[in-house]
Parts: structure tokens; sequence; C-alpha cells
């Protein structure tokens, strides 16, 4: 008998590694040691890894690498080979490294043999029992990330990074949720495993996560053959991927399928009964973990797009660009109390305002919305500044809660760059400079709105500021910026520097803030509004052009100055078509206000720029009555007048101001030239 037959005969095979094309050859015991056909080998060591526990092979890695570092000839050690039925048994490899002239490892010949019989029953026990130990811990570990998991995003990070779970480390974990009797993809696995036209399928079709979520039972796939026999809808897509097997496990909670995730493996694998049992283990934490992300998710996203809702849309603003953001907290269940408006204002003007309820439940998005509404209210009604947070204040005072809220609120000339801040307990504003410098606006303010009317403080200082070109004006809420345990100066600081480094664009230079600052706070929600004044300094023409008169019932030459000046302003501004309608109109306006008022009025002319020029006329009075429009039939004389001004202006109406009022109405005076 030659000697490869005696080799044979004691289960002893050889192999020849060429380590310079990394080919290893083995000859036919080897091969049946390994449990492989010769048509499954094709030469690759990777190959053989496949059958060897991941442990075993970084051990083996590792001596080869210290016979070659170390130039010795020969080395040896003992392994385990998994057989296809997984099944472990013990073998054992001498290798002999053949060195050139240079005294480079070139070559390694050696044999590998069954060494089951030489290892004792107890050995064999303790390597198992160390294997099931490792998978043991991983599920330990696994579970103990899930349990720090918020989001389902979470959840699918710490499933990616999972390894150990099974026979080896899985090439690829899919996971599904089920939506609507569909099972809705949300992992894809590894890259390039993206199946078109399969991120949703149906609970009924025949793919394997379907099956696992409508039968509650985990699915074994145990080799490629397998995988193309039952799901030959799934197959050609993972064909050309490297996998051999696959387990998919359903996620169960409180007896409700909440999805599926598949395990891929890229070899073929036997799944004893101790894995199904470790597996279903896995699943059931997962499953638990993936309920309490599911319903954070929800909350969270109802929670964001009420309060998303509740927040105004921004109209255009012309002379300044504004863009505004809202964010709600990360680990928050409940709406907030922030908020942002911009309000359109008399004259052309904007109120911008950023805004912050005290709390972080619905009881402050309830307070939120009453405030912003009022607010906004006393903005449109052409009060100053400092009455509007006033009366905010004395608004949140007389709602019988405990909260209050702090505010700034600022009335903008967007085109002529003056701004007149109030600031309510707030953060100071941040002003960006052309140059793109950044730096903190202090601005003088008073106590917090609630508070300031309880305590009989209800003055608010106004600060006025000039906003140049290029320039932008930053208010936010200080979820931006607070982080619990550090210095709040601290996270201006960090802000003020993200504005520095960011882009010019306000779009871009709000999501940029969020994004720098969430990854260091989001533990609040938060609030964001900025405002950048466009262009260059206007002229003359660009600006809104404003004239004055007061008029008082003593002197009867006011209201012939008054006319006056509403005929040179018609003039020079180049109305003439529309000159005897405003003049017959603003006459009309001031005698209603000297007859039916006492004391003094306010003509105010003002023409705005734009494609469409406006002229408008302004009559300000002590008296906070409205003046009512009679129609025809109506006993008495008084509110004719109304009739011709309805009839000649374009559009007229009453404003509240302070105590007072005032009437106004505008004239279109054709396009610009």
């Amino acid at each position: 008998m030659d000697t490869a037959a005696n080799l044979a005969l004691n289960r002893v095979g050889s192999f020849d590694w060429d380590l310079g094309t990394g080919r290893l050859l083995l000859d036919g015991p080897a091969l049946d040691l390994f449990d492989l056909l010769p048509e499954e080998y094709d030469q690759d060591p990777g190959t053989l890894a496949r059958r060897v526990p991941v442990e075993d092979t970084a051990r083996l890695d590792q001596v080869v690498t210290d016979a070659v570092g170390e130039g010795r000839a020969t080395y040896g050690m003992y392994f385990r080979i998994r057989r296809r039925e997984g099944r472990l048994m013990w073998a054992h490899t001498q290798g002999h490294v053949l060195w050139d002239d240079d005294g480079h490892a070139y070559r390694i010949l050696g044999v590998v043999r069954d060494a089951t019989q030489e290892l004792s029953h107890a050995a064999e026990r303790a390597a198992l029992e160390e294997v099931r130990r490792q998978q043991t811990a991983v599920v330990e570990e696994t579970a103990v990330a899930l349990a720090r998991a918020v989001t389902v995003q979470d959840v699918i990070g710490v499933l990616k990074e999972t390894r150990g779970i099974g026979r080896a480390d899985p090439v690829s974990v899919v996971m599904g949720l089920v939506e609507n009797n569909r099972v809705h993809v949300v992992a894809e696995g590894q890259a390039g495993s993206w199946v078109p036209g399969l991120e949703y399928t149906g609970v009924d079709q025949e793919y394997p996560m379907s099956e696992v979520v409508r039968t509650g039972e985990l699915c074994l796939v145990r080799s490629r053959g397998e995988f193309a026999a039952r799901y030959p809808l799934l197959w050609p897509h993972l064909e050309p991927l490297d996998v051999g097997s696959a387990v998919y496990l359903p996620l169960i909670a409180q007896g409700r399928p909440l999805g599926a995730i598949g395990l891929l493996y890229s070899v073929g694998q036997p799944f004893s009964p101790e894995d199904r049992n470790l597996l279903v283990s896995f699943s059931s934490s997962i499953a638990q973990s993936l309920q309490r992300a599911i319903l954070y998710d929800q909350e969270h996203d109802i929670a964001e797009g009420l309060q998303t809702a509740m927040l105004p849309r921004i109209p255009p603003v012309p002379g300044a660009e504004v863009a505004v953001r809202y964010s709600a907290a990360r680990l928050g269940r409940d709406v907030g109390g922030d908020w942002y408006d911009v309000i359109p204002l008399p004259g052309g003007r904007v109120g911008a305002v950023i805004g912050d309820v005290e709390g972080h439940d619905t009881h402050a998005a309830a307070i939120m919305g009453q405030l912003r509404i009022a607010l906004r209210a006393y903005a449109a009604e052409g009060h100053a500044p400092a009455t509007v947070v006033a009366r905010a204040s004395y608004f949140l005072d007389e709602l019988d809660t405990e909260r209050f809220a702090t505010c700034t609120y600022v009335d903008a000339d967007p085109v002529g760059g003056g701004l007149r801040i109030v600031r309510a307990g707030h953060l100071d504003p941040l002003l960006r400079q052309a140059d793109g410098n950044c730096r903190q606006l202090p601005v003088a303010g008073g106590l917090p709105l609630g508070l300031s009317a309880r305590f009989g403080r209800n003055d608010y200082p106004v600060s006025a500021v000039e906003l140049g070109p290029q320039e932008t004006l930053l208010l936010y809420t200080d979820g931006l910026v607070e982080q619990p345990g550090t210095d709040l100066d601290e996270g201006v600081r960090m802000l003020i520097d993200a504005v520095r480094k960011g882009p010019f664009d306000v779009e871009e230079l709000a999501d940029r803030m969020l994004r720098t600052m969430k990854d260091r706070t989001g533990e609040d929600d938060m609030a964001l509004l900025l405002m950048s004044r466009t262009g260059a300094e206007p002229g003359p023409a660009a600006r809104a052009r404003t004239l004055h008169q007061y008029i008082t019932p003593a002197d009867p030459e006011s209201l012939a100055t008054a006319r006056d000046m509403i005929r040179e302003a018609v003039r020079s501004w180049e109305a003439e078509e529309r000159a005897e309608d405003v003049v017959l109109v603003a006459d009309e306006l001031v005698t209603n206000s000297l007859v039916h008022t006492e004391g003094g009025a306010v003509v105010t002319a003002l023409m705005f720029p734009g494609p469409e020029r406006r002229l408008r006329i302004e009559v300000q009075d002590r008296s906070s009555g409205l003046p009512r429009r009679r129609e025809p039939g109506e006993a008495g004389t008084s509110g004719r007048g109304l009739l011709l001004v309805d009839l000649l202006a374009d559009v007229w109406g009453v404003e509240s101001r302070g105590s007072g009022k005032a009437v106004w109405c505008e004239f279109v005076c054709g396009r610009a030239e």
C-alpha cells in the first residue's frame, strides 16, 4: 500500500499552499475532512475558513504568521471543523515552511488529519461550551445595547454592529416593519444588497420576511439551493451576492407582529437546536426594544407634526430674506412651547418674534398657541413694540396659569434697515455682519411675559439697532444652546462659531446651525429665526417715503397745511393721475376725525416702493371709537363720508394704535418705471 493510500486510510490529507498566488491545493482526503466536494472548492483559503469557527480561524492565522515571522520551518495546532450537519470535529494540521535563497517564505506543505480520537470528550465539550458562552455573551451584550436604543434607527444601528449570532458572523442584516398589511424594509443590509421594487411586500406574498410575519415562526434557509427552491421570487436578486444561508426571525411583542429581521451568512449552515434557541432569544430582545422605539418614533412624529402645524407660514418680506426652523426635542415625547412668527405691519414693516413658554408638555404648547395669536393681534393693530410685549404679558397673566414665557420682539424696517427690539427675559440676539463675523447683540430687557404683569413691572425698554446691507439678525430659543450641566455661555460661543463658519445663504445657514448644535444638545425643542437684509443701501427711490402733519381743532390753518402737504407729496411722487382722489379722501378723513373726536390728529402720507407703487394716507387720533359707514336709506347724516372713501380709494381700513386708532386708505399709482 502506497503512502497516499495509508494517509487516506487514517483520514490524513495533504495541502500545498503557494504564498505568492495565495492558492491552497487540497487532496481528496483533505477535502473529505473539510466536508467539501471537489467542485465546491475554488482553492481559496477563505472558502476553508467558512468551515472553521471564527475563533479557530483567528488562531490558525496567528500560528502561521508567527511561524513565518520567526523564521521557523514547522508549525502545528489543533482546530475544529464544522461538518455539513453542524457537528464540530477536531482536526490537527502540521505545516512545513519553504524559504527561497533570499530568506522569503514562498510555500507551505503540510498535512491535516482527524484528531477527534486524540482529544478527550471533556475537552470537546469544553470547547463547545466556550462557543455557546461566547454566543450567549453576544446576545447579552446586544440586549444591553438595545436597552439604550431610543429610536428605530438606533435599533437598526445596534443590529448592524452585531457579530457572532449563529455559526458565523452575518454578512448582512435586513429588517422589515409591518405597515398596513405590508412589510416595509427599513434596513437594507450589506452594500449592494438593496433590491429595487421590494421595499414593500405584501404579508401574503412568498418572501421570507412575509412568511415569518404571517406564521410567527422563524425561518431557516440552510443553503443556496434551498434559497432558490423556496423563494424563487427573491433568489434572482440574492444569487449574485455572497449569501449561503439565512435565518429570518419574527419580531413579536405582546402577541402582535411588529416585523421581521433577516441574518444572512456567506456559508451554508445546518442550524442546530442550540442555534435555534439562541436566535429565538435574540429576536425576543430585538422585538421588545423595537416596540419601545416604534412607540417613541410615533409619539415624537405626532408631537413634531402638531407643533409644526401650530407654527405660522412665513410671508415674503420685501427687502429681506427670512429663514425659520423648528426642531422637536430628541428625547422628549411632548410638544413644546417654542415658537416663531413674522407679522406684516403697516408701512412695509414686519414684526419678527421668537419665544419660549416655560415647560415641555401639551399645556406649554396650548399656552404658546394662544400667546402667539394674541401677540400677533397686538402687533397687527399697530401698537409700539413695547406696548405689544406689555399687552402680551398682561394676556398671559390673565390666562390663570403659573407658566411664564420669554420672547424677543423686533419691529423691523427691512428696506431701510431700522430695528426696534424689545426683549422679555429672552436670550440676546446675534448679529452676523456682512464680512461674516458674528457677535452677540446686547439688548436691554425686561421680565418674562406673565411675570412682569404679575409683579407690576410691565415696562419694557426699546433698543434701536441699524441692520446694514447683507447683515443678518439671528433670534433663537435656549434649546439651541443649552445643555444640562454646562455653561450656557459655552453654547452661545459654539453657536457664534458655527455662524461665523457657516454659509451666507440664510436657509443653508439655518440648517447648519441646527445640525451643529443638535449634536450637542437635543434634549429641548428649539426654534430659530434669521432675517438677512438684502442688497445695497437703498437710494431715495427704494425707500418708503413718509410725510407727517399734525392738525389741531384750534388751528384752522393746519387743515389747509395738511391739504397742501398731500398735494405736494402727490406731485413730487409723480402720482398726479390720482391727485384729486387722494386729496378729496384725505380731506374727508381729517374732517371726520376733527368733528367726531377730541384733540388733534396726525396725517401721514407714505409712498411704498415696489413693482406696484402704493400711496397710503393715514389719519391717527386718540379716540378708540371706530367709524361706521352708513348705507343709503339709513337715518342720520354722519358716516356718509366713508361711502366716498370706499368709492375712491383702492382699499381702506381701521387699525387700533395704542389707546387710539388710525383710519387709512391706499391708492395704486401705477407701476414704477
